[in-house]
């Protein structure tokens, strides 16, 4: 059976949080919580979740700039969970490194659909990206041609010694 998958709810409405942590416990993802930016980067540091569900309006430090961190810091997929639901809010928190936006009221079929939906790109991302990390070594990117080698990476021609053959 496959380990279940970590979330991290940051939202600074304890209601939200506890339901958040039922409704998706029942479906057998493993949940933590934090209430602010503060608390969520201290989760960060012991926890490595795979998605992080993310409030822009946290007390302190707002979502964004803490969605901002993450990326730069952590490989995990973020869904914004907000509710700042006008076009550029969107907008804006897809660009700061959201991979989705969802707005507050939600039905939590589409946030598990949605959880769901990101959790299966980032797999496929890490699988293409493990697949891309067992690829052929530098020796093995040279193709023989005739007593030359063709480097098909840096694309030069290089003779039996190893020196560029100018073309």
């Amino acid at each position: 059976m496959e380990q279940s998958q970590r979330i991290l709810v940051v939202d600074d409405d304890a209601d939200v949080r506890e339901m958040l942590q039922e409704f998706l416990g029942l479906h057998h993802f493993q949940l933590d919580t934090a209430a602010s930016a503060d608390e969520a980067r201290e989760r960060l540091a012991i926890f490595s979740p795979d998605l992080i569900l993310l409030d822009i309006g946290l007390p302190g430090e707002d979502g964004l700039s803490l969605a901002r961190y993450i990326r730069e810091h952590h490989d995990t997929a973020i869904v914004i969970v907000s509710g700042a639901g006008d076009t550029v809010d969107r907008i804006i928190g897809l660009e700061v490194g959201a991979d989705d936006y969802l707005t507050k009221p939600f039905d939590t079929r589409e946030l598990l659909a949605r959880v769901k939906s990101v959790l299966r790109r980032y797999r496929r991302d890490a699988d293409a990206t493990a697949e891309a990390s067992t690829s052929p070594g530098p020796a093995e990117r040279l193709v023989p041609v005739g007593r030359y080698r063709l480097d098909c990476t840096a694309e030069v021609l290089l003779d039996d010694t190893g020196e560029e053959v100018p073309l």
